[in-house]
């Protein structure tokens, strides 16, 4: 228990330090496609059923990959303003039931990606059209060809992360020192490749990186064995427990069930000030 409380303090200073670098930027110009540089009609406060994870849980770490360029496409996405994880109520309670599981193990979760908006969905469209752009392909689909992304349901016109209940994640031995960040233009690494090979990532081995357009990033895929297995059932049976389903073509990707807004696709842009009583 002693080792515990200290984690757990270790954490929170951590998420407060964190939390005074998240100050609003405006959206990346210049590289976000023409077409979504305006959303008609696009809501810009969420409604009140949705909350910020860190307000919530704020042991739980957070590496919002897509406010950066450490992404499939190489650059931010459009609609993310603050690296932050927002969430329904419902899913961020059962995400924290499930972190105070991991914490007892000596494990805390790290998100990747929450609520996505629409608008960022329709960026990863318009890139996935572009046959031209394959800047990243060295490290995420080095054995794809660009052009079967949507026929093989890598990219997607709507996503369930619009709907606030689904969540990309991992789990990190505490205490684990954080990423070191992307330097754009850095050489890029395969995706699948052994841990040692791959972009450094300070989650435990899971077989594959994150967003990593390949086969073996399916949840149990026969080939991952040993401990990268391990780690994928560990994550997929804490979650699990507490009512989470995962999509099984990715080992990263859970669904808080039943969820809050089942059939609803939200464009509120990631931000505090999105949130009921955000600043």
């Amino acid at each position: 228990m002693p080792r515990l409380a200290a984690a757990l303090r270790g954490l929170t200073i951590t998420a407060a330090a964190v939390a005074l670098t998240t100050a609003a930027v405006p959206e990346a110009t210049g590289t976000v496609p023409k077409a979504n540089a305006a959303v008609r009609g696009a809501a810009e406060t969420a409604p009140p059923e949705f909350v910020a994870l860190r307000d919530v849980d704020p042991t739980i770490r957070q590496e919002i990959r897509y406010f950066t360029p450490h992404t499939f496409m190489g650059v931010p996405v459009t609609g993310y303003r603050q690296p932050m994880c927002i969430l329904t109520r419902d899913a961020a309670r059962a995400l924290h039931l499930a972190q105070l599981s991991f914490l007892r193990r000596g494990y805390t979760l790290k998100v990747y990606d929450c609520y996505r908006p629409q608008r960022a969905v329709n960026h990863f469209v318009d890139w996935a059209k572009d046959l031209k752009d394959q800047r990243m392909k060295g490290e995420f689909y080095p054995r794809i060809d660009k052009s079967t992304l949507f026929r093989d349901g890598y990219i997607a016109e709507k996503s369930g992360h619009s709907r606030g209940s689904t969540v990309d994640l991992t789990l990190v031995r505490l205490p684990g020192p954080p990423t070191r960040p992307y330097i754009p233009g850095e050489p890029l690494r395969k995706c699948y490749a052994p841990k040692a090979q791959r972009f450094p990532d300070n989650s435990l081995d899971m077989g594959t990186g994150f967003d990593c357009f390949d086969t073996l990033a399916h949840t149990l895929d026969p080939r991952v064995q040993g401990r990268q297995r391990a780690n994928r059932l560990l994550l997929k049976q804490g979650l699990e427990n507490a009512g989470f389903r995962n999509y099984d073509k990715e080992w990263w990707h859970y669904t808080f069930t039943p969820e809050t807004f089942p059939d609803t696709y939200f464009d509120f842009p990631v931000w505090r000030r999105a949130l009921s009583g955000g600043h």
